[in-house]
């Protein structure tokens, strides 16, 4: 054989040896980012079966196959049409007879920056990361045709509009102060059973989401009841019967008795009666007292001059024994705060407010539902794994922005649709209850960065579809009781907020510049 023939095929055969480890590097690499295991906890994430009434304990949801260990199986978000329950069951479909090429990249390294080497990360938790079930991978293409282009809109001008000004701040502040302040020392300088009441401010102004406004305030009279038995109203682990221990004479909260039970009707009717003739005495304010809203635990006081605010007084019991034992498994936050953080929040008081449980078109008026507002708001205040999240000399994130974008569509969607009963039931609860699940489920700092706040943003209203579509949002203090369960909220109703996310999510949120 001529020498130089020899060489060459030396050298061709030297090249083909080496191919197969190059493609597999080539292979590899996307593949590894893709398939980067979670560190979310999956216990945040809704379960995919439909919770019973909220007596009953919800279903646990079945593992999905997650392939390999160590590897999670990238799918792509759901489609518009999946939301709304169009999509073909996966047990119809064919499995894929070879393996799926891998997702498409919408732009290169040098076109997204940063940015670009996120986008995996994003459609991994969109996906996988909110445990969707979403049964065979589909197409890239096929979510994103759905999609206005990013920056279609801008969140942080929306926020800009939402921010409250100082002097309107400062303003609000001093009136609600001196209403509060006024019936708090009314209250202790009573001879009767709510002299020892002391004040705990919560809600979203004290949280610091509050949006649009500071015309709405929620103040809870806290008054200690030591030594008292609860009783668990139909599983439902929400809502207890009230009793004491021991009952000895000279309790004032004896008169509200009923069966041994601490009437919740009676209570807060006592209170509201004090709280109706006190606020005719508040000099230089105009402030009258709204209609009993049935159902609610809530004395809403509306001062009209010299501006509208409303302000909710909620009277509730405080105790310093342990936490029932429907919230063992609540408060999911030790991948996100820390297991001491966790501790020393279940060390603190709980509260029990006089909401009546629903029985039909009826309810049950002797109850007390568990309130957490008071931890709530620690949550918001401290809520970067980072001790130095969104201070002055730390890093900023996104949650809290988040938290007050989904409010805000809320509230926009129920201004636009105010002659339509369906959203009566939603309130910023909901949203919130929401959020807290998705900060469990993407605990790192670095998940909430704040130049991706519109791809955080979708995360949000991608688990809240998802709970809407499933009927279930689990309480977060308390996982049995479901928040959208049909005793809570009918299905007409979440099938039509779900419409309207939706047609908002694909067209750039044209409700946010609406009203």
């Amino acid at each position: 054989m001529d020498p130089r023939r020899r060489k060459a095929t030396r050298s061709a055969s030297t090249v083909g040896a080496a191919a197969p480890e190059v493609l597999a590097h080539a292979v590899k690499g996307p593949r590894a980012e893709l398939s980067e295991p979670s560190a979310a906890p999956r216990a945040a994430r809704p379960p995919t079966q439909k919770c019973g009434p909220a007596g009953a304990a919800g279903s646990r949801r079945k593992k999905s196959a997650l392939g390999s260990p160590g590897r999670r199986q990238v799918r792509a978000p759901p489609a518009a049409d999946e939301v709304e329950g169009q999509r073909v069951s996966a047990a119809k479909q064919e499995p894929p007879a070879a393996p799926r090429p891998p997702l498409a990249r919408t732009r290169s390294r040098r076109e997204g920056g940063e940015r670009s080497s996120r986008e995996p990360r994003a459609v991994s938790e969109l996906a996988g990361g909110l445990g969707l079930g979403l049964g065979p991978l589909l197409p890239a293409s096929s979510f994103r045709q759905e999609r206005p282009a990013p920056g279609a809109w801008k969140p942080r001008l929306v926020l800009e509009k939402l921010r409250l000004r100082r002097q309107e701040i400062s303003e609000a502040a001093e009136v609600v102060n001196r209403v509060v302040d006024y019936l708090s020392r009314r209250l202790q300088s009573y001879e009767s059973e709510f002299r020892g009441v002391s004040l705990l401010r919560t809600g979203s102004y004290y949280e610091h989401v509050k949006i649009s406004a500071p015309n709405e305030f929620d103040i809870m009279f806290k008054l200690e009841v030591p030594r008292i038995q609860l009783e668990e109203y139909c599983k439902t682990g929400a809502y207890y019967f009230v009793k004491f221990k021991r009952n000895p004479k000279g309790n004032p909260l004896s008169q509200f008795l009923e069966d041994e039970k601490l009437s919740a009707s009676k209570m807060l009717s006592k209170f509201r009666k004090i709280i109706k003739e006190e606020i005719k005495n508040i000099q230089a304010t105009d402030i009258i007292m709204e209609k009993k809203k049935r159902g609610s635990p809530a004395i809403t006081l509306l001062i009209r001059k010299p501006k509208e605010i409303s302000v909710d007084i909620i009277l509730a019991l405080e105790s310093k024994s342990s936490w029932p034992a429907s919230t063992q498994e609540g408060l999911p936050i030790s991948h996100w705060l820390g297991t001491k953080v966790k501790t020393n929040l279940r060390r603190q008081p709980f509260y029990l407010v006089p909401k009546h449980a629903k029985e039909g078109n009826y309810f049950q008026e002797e109850t007390w539902r568990l309130s957490f507002s008071h931890i709530e708001k620690d949550l918001l205040k401290s809520h970067g794994q980072s001790k130095t999240c969104c201070e002055s000399d730390g890093v900023k994130c996104c949650r809290k922005d988040c938290l007050k974008l989904m409010k805000y569509l809320l509230e926009q969607l129920k201004t636009k649709f105010g002659n339509r009963k369906e959203l009566d039931k939603f309130c910023s609860y909901h949203v919130k209850t929401a959020f807290f699940h998705v900060c469990t489920q993407d605990p790192q700092d670095s998940q909430w960065q704040a130049k991706d706040l519109e791809l955080c943003f979708d995360n949000c209203v991608t688990y809240f579809l998802h709970c809407l579509k499933k009927e279930q949002l689990n309480h977060y203090f308390i996982p049995e009781f479901n928040l959208f369960s049909r005793d809570q909220i009918d299905k007409i109703s979440k099938e039509f907020l779900l419409q309207q996310i939706e047609y908002e999510r694909n067209n750039g949120f044209p409700v946010f510049h609406e009203f």
